[in-house]
């Protein structure tokens, strides 16, 4: 796997300069989420036992610490409130432009707001009021010890927006 700038990490997994969490079932106890991103969806728990909805994820309620706990979906599709664009000094492993928007998750979503990358648009495009489609993209494979298996390379997904007028 090329590493963009660094040759001394070509075809070598830099684990200290990973930006996503590890997503394989041996190391995530919220590894459906990413399973149920690579299906186009956006989940996140909602407890059995108090209904109560966190996002992120959780492995236990924050309301009454409860484990048992169900994906339930989020929006796709969302509106823009807020954002701020990054053209110069993005961080590594960014490219930039480095987009981020406050966004509504409309009014039947049990989330109502976050904060999420914003991918495929130009600077100056995007609006206060765009509307955002959910957009998921591949990030780089990482090796998991599977024992007498030998290592393995895991593929891995995560999430931002972009916009849907395009």
């Amino acid at each position: 796997m090329p590493v963009p700038g660094i040759p001394v990490l070509d075809n070598l997994y830099p684990a200290t300069m990973d930006m996503w969490p590890s997503e394989a079932k041996e190391f995530n106890r919220v590894w459906p989420f990413y399973e149920n991103l690579k299906q186009g969806r956006l989940t996140t728990t909602r407890c059995k036992n108090c209904g109560h909805i966190a996002f992120p994820p959780r492995v236990i309620c924050p309301e009454c610490y409860s484990e048992d706990l169900e994906y339930t979906d989020l929006p796709t599709r969302v509106k823009v409130i807020a954002f701020s664009e990054e053209t110069k000094g993005v961080p590594l492993g960014f490219e930039a432009p480095l987009i981020h928007a406050f966004i509504d998750m409309g009014p039947g979503s049990p989330v109502k707001k976050m904060l999420s990358r914003v991918v495929n648009c130009p600077v100056g495009k995007l609006k206060v009021g765009d509307e955002l489609r959910l957009a998921v993209f591949e990030v780089p494979a990482m090796p998991v010890e599977k024992g007498r298996q030998g290592t393995i390379m895991v593929d891995r997904v995560f999430f931002a927006f972009e916009p849907v007028d395009q």
